[in-house]
């Protein structure tokens, strides 16, 4: 990959139960290779007590749409970070705005279908989804510490677990597309794209795709954000 001195906008989108303080490990590093991160709240998640019966998927998508209007503006080239389901919310984003983002990193998800549920399958209280118990989450938290952790933690929208998004501009598939596979590796996801699971059915529409892994647990901006953020900047091709 050729290098060079350009600083990117990089935009952080978190995963379920996070806001922006989730990626407050990786932002020092990235700052320091010259870049500006824009780390992201969505909406719902403000608070554990923020009312979230209102909060669907589009106006989480909307959230990251806004942030990319304000990056884009810079003039700079713009990475656009997804972890676990915020890949859905990145994807859903990147649709809205094709022409703005240069390259997309998914940590530890993937693009969803249009139509799908980004959150399907998980339990709902209410308004809310709350974060699953830490007995339950197994070998997602290795490296992590458990009370570190958990102070991250609040609930996320309920209505992401039946809301998908629609999607219209085909050109997101011809954005360059980087997969960062932690709890799992690179070749069991390719492994699940060629097996037809369903879940990660839209990689095999990209057209450039790269993979790396980081083995550790789901959410390595917590557990190896030095590592991540090393990553990343490497795929800025400024490294």
């Amino acid at each position: 990959m050729t290098t060079d001195n350009t600083s990117w906008e990089i935009v952080l989108v978190p995963g379920l139960w996070l806001d922006d303080s989730s990626w407050e490990k990786v932002i020092p590093p990235l700052e320091k290779a010259g870049h500006r991160a824009r780390p992201l709240t969505l909406p719902g998640l403000a608070s554990r007590a923020a009312d979230r019966a209102g909060v669907g998927a589009a106006d989480q998508v909307a959230a990251v749409v806004a942030a990319l209007d304000e990056a884009g503006a810079s003039g700079a080239p713009v990475l656009l970070v997804g972890h676990s389901l915020g890949c859905g919310i990145a994807w859903g984003a990147l649709d809205a705005r094709v022409d703005t983002v240069t390259k997309v990193a998914y940590v530890g998800g993937w693009p969803a279908a249009s139509g799908r549920p980004l959150a399907k399958g998980f339990s709902t209280d209410g308004p809310d989804l709350p974060p699953v118990p830490w007995e339950e989450l197994g070998d997602d938290v290795r490296d992590l510490d458990r009370a570190e952790f958990e102070s991250y933690l609040r609930p996320s929208p309920a209505r992401l677990t039946t809301e998908g998004l629609d999607l219209y501009d085909e050109r997101r598939y011809d954005v360059p597309a980087l997969f960062v596979c932690p709890e799992y590796t690179a070749g069991q996801l390719r492994e699940w794209v060629a097996e037809g699971e369903e879940p990660v059915q839209e990689i095999r529409r990209l057209s450039r795709v790269e993979y790396v892994d980081l083995p550790t647990g789901h959410w390595p901006q917590l557990s190896r954000p030095d590592e991540l953020a090393a990553i990343l900047v490497a795929a800025t091709g400024t490294a």
